[in-house]
């Protein structure tokens, strides 16, 4: 099968000059898609951009993180391996060239789950390697998506009534 993508972008930095000088116009933009809220960007801090906006390379590894925890969960559901948390603080690399330009080097995902039962543990650690070799984003990259699942054991509290 073949699936197609279209998303809408639109540059709303023009400050009055368009690119008339390099610092004379702001970075921000808005990303859009039908049915979806709109979600605004700039550029990366560490470039003069703003913090409070995504970047594209915010969303780039959150788009990693996002379709391994979807197959992770999908693969978790067929096997029978009940997932009840899930959060992931994923990390990213980018080597900046001197032309400006660069790459991503690596990115690490770092899910954290916590499975329902005793016993499930060791095949939802499995699991994370099966996601791994099914993601999409994770597939089209060029660079290592390492993955540092740690896995837990719902802990369910006791009440003691007196």
């Amino acid at each position: 099968m073949i699936h197609h993508y279209k998303i809408g972008l639109a540059w709303t930095g023009n400050t009055g000059e368009g690119t008339k000088t390099y610092r004379g116009y702001d970075r921000s933009h808005i990303i859009s898609a039908p049915f979806k809220p709109k979600i605004e960007g700039h550029f990366d801090p560490a470039f003069g951009g703003d913090k409070t906006k995504y970047n594209p390379e915010d969303l780039f590894v959150a788009s990693i993180s996002a379709c391994h925890m979807l197959w992770y969960l999908h693969l978790c559901a067929d096997a029978g391996v009940i997932v009840i948390a899930y959060t992931d603080e994923a990390t990213g690399t980018l080597i900046e060239k001197s032309d400006g330009s660069g790459h991503f080097e690596e990115v690490t995902l770092h899910p954290k789950v916590t499975v329902k039962e005793k016993g499930m543990e060791e095949k939802a650690m499995q699991l994370h390697h099966d996601a791994h070799k099914m993601c999409f984003i994770a597939n089209s990259c060029n660079f290592p998506v390492k993955n540092e699942p740690v896995i837990e054991t719902e802990k369910i509290l006791k009440r003691v009534c007196t």
